[in-house]
């Protein structure tokens, strides 16, 4: 099985004593044989300080874009040197580098690509581009809700959702450097044009990874038609 897993920014987070990035590397290590796939990371809150100073000394958006592109990249080259052996050496900043460090065999991680594409988008190319049978988002939440549950108690998780109802229930996120919420319209729009199978779930478990992986029940999945 090709796959392709975005993992949030939040697994590198060094607030916590032992951060995330940790159980992933042992996880991919194990998962590699079995299945043949690419890692997205997210830029995270190392990101957004960077974009929140450029902004306060006037940056423009595209330049505090770049900054969140060079920091993923920078936790891609983390998971790659975790990784060692397991992982393609380089982290590929073009499509054409991708197709070439995947034909390896070996996990590719790699980060942002083009300023104004979140990183989500870049996982959506990702898997358009190898032909992937799985897209997983790994985030900080459960799944999909009705409504954002940290602002409305009656939010409800959805354990399917369709490509139209998602980008309703999405379409007041902010689109802006460093925050770009689960997924963006280009996304979904690679998502749905590819019709890629994709699951959106709480990757503060690793084991929600598995189940995905598994076609166990985790999160949201997101379906097409």
């Amino acid at each position: 099985m090709k796959a392709v897993i975005k993992l949030g920014g939040f697994a590198f987070s060094f607030e916590e004593n032992h951060p995330l990035v940790e159980e992933y590397v042992k996880l991919f290590k194990e998962l590699l044989g079995q299945y043949h796939f690419v890692v997205v990371t997210g830029g995270g809150p190392i990101a957004r300080y960077y974009i929140k100073a450029a902004r306060e000394m006037g940056v423009p958006e595209s330049l505090c874009d770049h900054l969140g592109i060079l920091t993923s990249r920078l936790n891609a080259r983390l998971l790659v040197d975790g990784l060692g052996e397991y992982a393609f050496p380089e982290v590929p900043t073009t499509i054409d580098e991708l197709k070439h460090y995947f034909a390896s065999g070996k996990i590719v991680a790699m980060g942002g690509l083009t300023p104004g594409h979140s990183t989500n988008a870049v996982a959506a190319i990702a898997a358009e581009t190898i032909q992937a049978d799985l897209f997983i988002n790994a985030t900080d939440v459960d799944g999909v809700y009705t409504a954002d549950p940290s602002k409305d108690p009656k939010a409800k998780k959805l354990d399917e959702v369709t490509i139209d109802r998602l980008a309703q229930i999405l379409s007041k996120g902010e689109i802006t450097a460093g925050a770009y919420d689960l997924m963006d319209p280009l996304a979904l729009r690679i998502i749905a044009r590819s019709e890629i199978p994709t699951i959106i779930l709480n990757g503060r478990t690793p084991d929600n990874l598995l189940k995905a992986l598994r076609n166990e029940s985790t999160g949201t999945r997101v379906v097409h038609g």
